[in-house]
C-alpha cells in the first residue's frame, strides 16, 4: 500500500507497523502543528507505568504555524531527562545496551526544527531494525486523497485504537501489558524481532 503518515517523535508501534507495511511512504509536510499530539512527544513504559516524554517548542504569535516550521525549545534540558527517562524504563530490557550506542547521540545534538529532529529519529530507528528507508514528502495540503492510504490520524493519540498483539515488557509484572507505546517499547524487548511483529500487525484504516 502508499501509505501518508507524519512524521513523529519515536513513533508510536501502530506508526511504525504503517512503514513496514507500506510499498511506499509520504510524509506529510504542509500539515499545521497541533499541540497534544505525537508530532513532539511519545509514551514509553516507565516503572511507575505509562510516561509522557514532551519535546518543548517554542509558541508561535501566528495562529496557525506549519509543523515544519516549528522550532524546539532548547532553553530547557529535556534531552537529559528524556535519556534518562529512557534509561530508567529500559536499561534492564534484553536490548537496550545493543542498541544505546544507535540512539544515544540524537540526545546529545541539539536540533533547531522539531521536523529535523523526528526525521533523524526515524532514520536511526529503521537503521536499528535493518529496514531499508526511502520515502517521498508532500508539496501541498489535501484533505482527502486518493493517492494515498492516509493513516495521518496515528499522530493523535486519542484517534488511533488499534490493538496489538501482546509481548513481553520490562514492568508488565507491575502494570500488565501496555499497548501501543512508542516503538523503541518494543525494540528493547524484543531486539531483532521487533521487525517480525511490526510487519503482522493490523491497522486500522480509516
Amino acid at each position: 500500500m502508499n501509505s501518508l503518515i507524519l512524521p513523529t517523535y519515536f513513533p508510536s508501534i501502530s506508526h511504525f507497523a504503517v512503514i513496514t507495511q507500506s510499498d511506499s511512504i509520504t510524509f506529510e509536510m504542509e500539515d499545521n502543528f497541533q499541540k497534544q499530539t505525537n508530532r513532539n512527544r511519545t509514551y514509553i513504559y516507565s516503572p511507575n507505568g505509562i510516561q509522557l516524554l514532551n519535546i518543548p517548542v517554542k509558541h508561535s504569535k501566528e495562529p496557525h504555524q506549519k509543523t515544519k516550521d516549528v522550532l524546539i525549545e532548547n532553553e530547557f534540558d529535556w534531552q537529559k531527562q528524556h535519556f534518562k527517562s529512557l534509561e530508567a524504563a529500559y536499561r534492564s530490557s534484553p536490548f537496550f545496551e545493543y542498541f544505546e550506542d544507535d540512539i544515544a547521540p540524537i540526545f546529545e545534538k541539539k536540533h533547531t526544527f522539531l521536523m529535523d529532529l523526528n526525521f533523524e529519529v526515524l532514520e536511526v530507528l529503521t537503521k536499528c531494525m535493518r529496514m531499508k528507508f526511502e520515502f517521498g514528502k508532500t508539496t501541498e495540503y489535501f484533505h482527502e486523497t486518493s493517492d494515498f492510504v492516509d493513516f495521518r490520524y496515528l499522530t493523535n493519540g486519542k484517534k488511533d485504537n488499534n490493538i496489538f498483539e501482546k509481548y513481553t515488557q520490562v514492568f508488565d509484572d507491575k502494570h500488565g501489558f501496555i499497548n501501543n507505546l512508542s516503538v523503541l517499547d518494543l525494540l528493547f524487548n524484543e531486539g531483532k524481532f521487533a521487525l517480525d511483529y511490526l510487519k503482522t500487525q493490523q491497522i486500522i484504516k480509516l
